[in-house]
């Protein structure tokens, strides 16, 4: 939440300054009002030290999907059974576990009772209620359809909470061999190697090069894995202030855009979250250009992100939706096609739908044969690990039996 120093005037006429907490200038012009106070002049600040962190909310984990799925579910079945929506809101709160979102509704409810919408009260808490959450709310008030819209954002969630399950259950096999592997090799050169190496050194004998690079790489790790641990350490914090700069940052969900075998996995996925977003918005009644920004913030994909924005610009200057597609080179053959139909019968939602469904397909299936396609790749590791450990001890231990034998 920003902070905004402001000066005005009060109802009686005197000048008043100071500075209020708020996402957006319009927020903290709607909050002065709300205290009497007419602002003339409001800038965005920073309070206090540019080196102040705050540690609380750099370590307040996100709120799970599986709460607001239940939030979402439970929200509908109060305005749909025509419970008035401040007690509803009383009742959750006071039922809510997750201590986060619990503060959040709290809030929200004081500000229902001082007369704010909920879209407006959800809006002052960014990190729990995200801006597609908002907006949908803001357009199922407007249009006295909210339990339709608090329906829409529950099977939304849900989607992207099964998701986010296949993906994890489909890594949880490449992951504990990628850890076993590393172990495997620390623990190799820590403690095994040199063991070897002493017995060597004792015979004198003349080392073939794959022990050489083993004895030499055990050296290595002996002697300089505190500035190995020091590197590695600092390689992830320059990598962490990479990624957060804008232009590391787009770089990067580019780079994942085109891995080799999880690219297309991640692509598809984004391709269907956008799909499913921007027809949900387009279903709600959000207007075009606002239900583009929407879903390019919901992909939490910065280079799709700007490829999108890029689009709603040239929308907004009289371009046709298929044609910026078209020019935004992110789109398969499928989107655009659906794009163009929909775009020329006016059902551009109902099609999007359709092919965030066949993306959900394919990403399951592609999810499903991921540990068969990598597979092989580790099966090469582990064999070439194998083959250099075996060929770096047993050659020169055979090279000592021939000089035994001669």
């Amino acid at each position: 939440m920003s902070v905004f120093h402001y000066q005005g005037r009060n109802l009686d006429g005197s000048k008043v300054s100071g500075q209020v907490e708020a996402v957006t200038v319009e927020l903290a012009t709607e909050a002065l009002i709300a205290k009497g106070v007419i602002p003339t002049e409001i800038k965005q600040g920073k309070k206090g030290s540019s080196l102040n962190i705050d540690f609380a909310a750099l370590f307040t984990p996100e709120i799970p999907l599986e709460v607001l799925v239940i939030f979402c579910r439970q929200m509908y079945s109060l305005t749909k059974a025509g419970v008035p929506l401040l007690r509803a809101m009383r009742g959750l709160t006071q039922n809510c576990e997750n201590k986060q979102l619990k503060e959040a509704l709290e809030d929200v409810t004081n500000e229902l009772t001082n007369g704010r919408s909920l879209s407006s009260a959800m809006q002052l808490h960014p990190k729990v209620f995200s801006s597609l959450f908002v907006s949908m709310l803001s357009v199922g008030e407007n249009t006295g359809r909210l339990d339709e819209a608090l329906l829409q954002l529950a099977n939304y969630y849900e989607q992207e909470l099964e998701t986010r399950k296949r993906i994890k259950t489909a890594m949880r096999y490449p992951t504990f061999v990628i850890i076993f592997i590393t172990l495997a090799m620390f623990v190799l050169n820590v403690k095994v190697i040199p063991q070897f190496s002493t017995m060597f050194e004792r015979f004198g004998v003349d080392l073939p090069l794959p022990t050489r690079i083993l004895i030499g790489t055990s050296n290595f790790f002996v002697n300089y894995w505190p500035a190995m641990l020091a590197a590695i350490v600092g390689l992830l914090f320059a990598f962490r202030a990479w990624v957060n700069t804008a232009n590391g940052r787009e770089k990067w969900d580019k780079f994942r855009l085109r891995m080799p075998v999880f690219g297309s996995v991640i692509n598809r996925a984004q391709l269907g979250r956008f799909s499913r977003t921007f027809s949900l918005m387009l279903k709600a009644g959000v207007p075009l250009n606002q239900s583009l920004s929407l879903s390019a913030e919901a992909l939490d994909n910065r280079f799709l992100e700007n490829r999108l924005l890029e689009m709603k610009a040239a929308i907004e200057a009289g371009s046709s939706i298929s044609n910026t597609a078209i020019a935004s080179g992110v789109f398969t053959p499928l989107v655009i096609q659906m794009i163009a139909v929909g775009e020329e019968t006016g059902r551009i939602d109902e099609l999007l739908i359709e092919v965030a469904d066949f993306y959900d397909r394919e990403v399951d299936y592609d999810l499903k044969t991921l540990t068969a396609r990598i597979e092989p790749f580790l099966l090469v590791v582990v064999a070439g690990m194998v083959l250099i450990l075996a060929l770096g001890i047993f050659l020169p231990m055979w090279g000592m039996l021939d000089a035994i034998k001669g």
